[in-house]
């Protein structure tokens, strides 16, 4: 097979995106990728990661990829968890302390927080996007946590109505919530917005 059509069936299998190091593995250089980029079959939107230029752009995937530490949370976990139905206009992730990504001089397309990397994998869950790829989230119980903890830095009455949501939904699950609060130092607010809500 031609490096060319071994590259676009590559992308194919992985979702429409294809990172440079994967294709050099199986033997494909930049050149090539650099020739499907200028023919217009492949987009490249990122160092090192290209899309298919043919299909929808999944701006959660792609950030995922290029973020591989981030794991989505905050108002655009609410969003995927349909405790929202505003989309974001700011993807929020949380990411290691310490970690850097390209990522964070873009201040209007994102917003991260940072944890300290033994809490950053509490209920981290894989959800599916819009556009049916694999997103790596934090599951609805760490996000009501984490949001309550930030809802300084965030919109209060999205937060106050997914909480709402969140408490009268169906697969709520209270001893994990109150277990999360507990690690994140947020118990008394959540038994305060239990008891208001219950």
């Amino acid at each position: 097979m031609r490096k060319k059509e071994l590259a676009l069936e590559l992308l194919k299998k992985n979702n429409g995106i294809l990172e440079s190091k994967q294709a050099a593995k199986v033997g494909i250089d930049n050149k090539t990728l650099q020739r499907l980029n200028q023919a217009g079959e492949i987009e490249r939107v990122g160092r090192g990661i290209y899309i298919d230029a043919n299909q929808m752009k999944d701006e959660y995937l792609i950030t995922q990829y290029r973020c591989k530490k981030g794991i989505y949370s905050h108002e655009t976990a609410l969003f995927f968890h349909d405790l929202s139905d505003r989309t974001p206009f700011q993807l929020m992730l949380t990411i290691p302390s310490g970690y850097n990504t390209r990522l964070l001089k873009d201040k209007d397309q994102y917003k991260f927080f940072y944890i300290h990397k033994n809490f950053h994998d509490i209920g981290k869950i894989t959800l599916l996007s819009p556009y049916g790829n694999e997103l790596v989230v934090y599951n609805k119980e760490r996000t009501i946590c984490d949001c309550l903890r930030k809802k300084d830095q965030l919109d209060t009455d999205l937060v106050i109505t997914a909480v709402k949501q969140y408490m009268k939904g169906q697969g709520a699950d209270f001893a994990k919530l109150l277990e999360y609060a507990e690690v994140f130092n947020v118990r008394e607010l959540v038994r305060q917005y239990m008891e208001v809500l219950s």
